[in-house]
């Protein structure tokens, strides 16, 4: 397990993770995540700004940003989601969120398979805001697919290119046993999830008997008629545990 760390100008901590994202983040006491989507997927730059412009406009920092939902036109290569990855840190780099070489926001990027954006972009995303004494925790956790931590794509997808229901039970299983190691190490469980998003192209039936086992099932999925990001994986999960949510025109 990666180690958990405190980003105090943002009023939350994070799960270490990687250079494109973090592996999770939770609101830290007299904090609370609130979660914004736009009405339509918003392109990276335009994005930026709206977000900037919004947290500006509640009295936040920059800092205070610690999730992200992201849309791509279809699955990228290795070569171009690292490529795609520096431009984006970029800003977050720009924005003093990015630090010793520490990443703290979470993030998930999907290809839609029916009406693609043009170009990469913002569908939602977190911050933190002030809350109220004895506020319960909230969280984000990042989006995770089918291929095990550090493991080699495509080479160690699980059940790699299968789509019997019992492979796809396996990849849900896999994918949903990070989602808990991920919430438990930020002092969450299944309990205090309020949404599941499920990502894939394949039978969705699988992955609903998989979420009844961990005991989600009276909360529900929301299923994304997707891809994830990168070219070969095929089954994606990302959940929060949140009490705001608001939609930005």
């Amino acid at each position: 397990m990666k180690p958990i760390h405190k980003f105090e100008p943002g009023g939350y901590r994070f799960l270490e993770g990687g250079f494109p994202f973090c592996q999770g983040v939770a609101a830290e006491p007299g904090y609370e995540i609130v979660r914004a989507r736009f009405r339509r997927v918003t392109p990276i730059a335009a994005g930026f700004a709206a977000i900037e412009r919004h947290l500006q406009s509640l009295g936040r920092p920059l800092t205070a940003l610690c999730a992200a939902e992201l849309r791509s036109p279809k699955p990228f290569s290795m070569d171009g989601f690292r490529e795609f990855n520096a431009g984006y840190v970029s800003v977050l780099k720009a924005w003093n969120l990015y630090r010793e070489k520490l990443n703290p926001v979470a993030r998930s990027n999907l290809a839609p398979v029916l009406e693609p954006p043009a170009e990469p972009g913002f569908f939602a995303f977190s911050y933190t805001v002030p809350a109220a004494p004895g506020a319960p925790l909230t969280f984000v956790i990042a989006g995770n697919g089918d291929c095990p931590e550090g493991g080699r794509i495509p080479e160690d997808i699980v059940r790699r290119g299968e789509a019997s229901a019992d492979a796809v039970r396996e990849k849900a299983q896999h994918v949903a046993g990070k989602m808990e190691v991920r919430m438990r190490a930020l002092g969450a469980d299944w309990r205090d999830a309020t949404a599941v998003h499920v990502y894939t192209a394949l039978d969705v039936g699988p992955v609903a008997v998989e979420l009844n086992a961990c005991g989600f099932a009276n909360v529900g999925f929301n299923w994304f008629y997707v891809r994830p990001p990168i070219v070969g994986l095929e089954l994606e999960m990302d959940m929060r545990g949140v009490r705001t949510e608001i939609v930005l025109d």
